[in-house]
């Protein structure tokens, strides 16, 4: 699996439960707590009826930087809090940490991903358009 230019990966040899914890962990000693969790897995399943690996997605906020942030550029909420994911393969839990500097700038070099992000982006707009509109 190819590491992201977004993001710093580092894998751990154990489960994801047990990543977790290390993760959450390591976030708090560095002043990051986790504000919100997605369960992949279980959201797959229960809206589409697929199978996928175990996979986290978890939201971690420093609130030292995120007030210094949002101060200076309130609009930058867009951009947080930071994910965080952890996804188990074969035992293993990749975990993936985006990189803040590169949210501000990223650049997208894959096709396919500037498709998938043009789609998402129509369909956000149609979401503020029906928010305008309420």
């Amino acid at each position: 699996m190819q590491t992201p230019t977004y993001g710093f990966v580092v894998t751990l040899d154990k489960p994801i439960s047990a990543a977790r914890t290390d993760v959450e962990a390591a976030l708090k000693e560095e002043g990051f707590g986790v504000l919100t969790e997605i369960d992949v897995q279980a959201t797959l399943k229960k809206k589409l009826d697929v199978d996928f690996a175990a996979y986290q997605i978890l939201g971690a906020c420093n609130p030292k930087l995120a007030y210094r942030a949002l101060s200076a550029q309130p609009n930058i909420g867009l951009l947080l809090p930071c994910n965080v994911t952890l996804h188990e393969i074969d035992g293993e839990t990749r975990v993936s940490i985006v990189d803040p500097l590169q949210m501000l700038g990223l650049e997208a070099d894959n096709p396919e991903l500037l498709a998938i992000a043009g789609e998402a982006e129509a369909a956000l707009r149609l979401v503020e358009q029906r928010l305008a509109r309420a």
